[in-house]
């Protein structure tokens, strides 16, 4: 069956309602969402801890099933595939990216990084090419014999992102994907998520609460309470001060209820 949508934009998020039981209580995590991301677009998402942004990115994963709501990556209709359709989608256009590095600890860095593009079915060496791009953009090269437990928190989630990026997704989503590393090893990781959506028209949501990290995207979704109150542009802000700065404002503003 064809699950192929018209859409101008590489994601689409029209109105998505995830709910969760608590006890007798039922809570809205993401409330009438909306959003679209273009190729080679970054898209930041910040928010408090427990304001449903995590929960978001889920959702576009395909991770979890909204109750309402129909969300479009790829010209494909997520909300219509079955469980092994998602699984399949996710391992060909969709890279992710999480705090923790989830390596594989007996296997090298060349065969984590390998180890979705194989999983697919792919072979061992149509992937050359590709790996040993990857390897030297993200300076991995010297690095591709050793196992996880040998390298550095920045090296490991250098590893982490060239595994997202091995099977050429059209969209990379991320989770805090600094929130392990030190305050330098982060700036490093967020240029290179920069330069791969440039130069490689990757789309990317990544969800941080790091102002540090978000300067680096071209538009910031602001989550409170599961809602999107609001998008802040590039243009508006310089560096990642002058960016808490106007994320506080929007976020004590009275008008913080105006939903994008």
């Amino acid at each position: 069956m064809d699950h192929s949508h018209p859409s101008a934009s590489l994601l689409c998020v029209e109105n998505v309602t995830k709910r969760f039981r608590q006890g007798v209580t039922v809570v809205e995590a993401v409330k009438c969402a909306s959003l679209a991301v273009e190729p080679g677009q970054w898209l930041g998402v910040m928010g408090a801890s427990g304001s449903g942004k995590s929960t978001l990115l889920h959702l576009i994963a395909g991770l979890t099933r909204p109750d309402e709501g129909q969300i479009v990556v790829d010209g494909v209709d997520l909300t219509r595939l079955t469980d092994h359709q998602l699984t399949l989608l996710r391992r060909r256009r969709i890279g992710l990216v999480f705090q923790a590095f989830n390596l594989v600890p007996t296997l090298t860095v060349e065969d984590n990084i390998l180890l979705p593009a194989l999983a697919d079915g792919q072979e061992r060496r149509a992937l050359h090419a590709r790996l040993q791009g990857l390897l030297e953009r993200l300076g991995l090269t010297a690095l591709r014999r050793r196992v996880p437990d040998a390298l550095s928190g920045g090296e490991q989630q250098r590893v982490a992102l060239a595994r997202a990026m091995i099977c050429e997704p059209a969209i990379l989503l991320a989770d805090e994907p600094t929130g392990s590393l030190d305050s330098v090893t982060g700036q490093d990781i967020c240029r290179l998520l920069r330069q791969l959506c440039d130069e490689e028209a990757t789309a990317m949501v990544v969800v941080t609460h790091d102002p540090a990290v978000a300067a680096y995207a071209d538009r910031i979704a602001i989550v409170k309470d599961g809602q999107l109150v609001t998008e802040i542009h590039a243009d508006e802000f310089h560096d990642a001060p002058s960016l808490a700065l106007r994320y506080q404002e929007v976020l004590c503003s009275p008008s913080v209820a105006e939903v994008v």
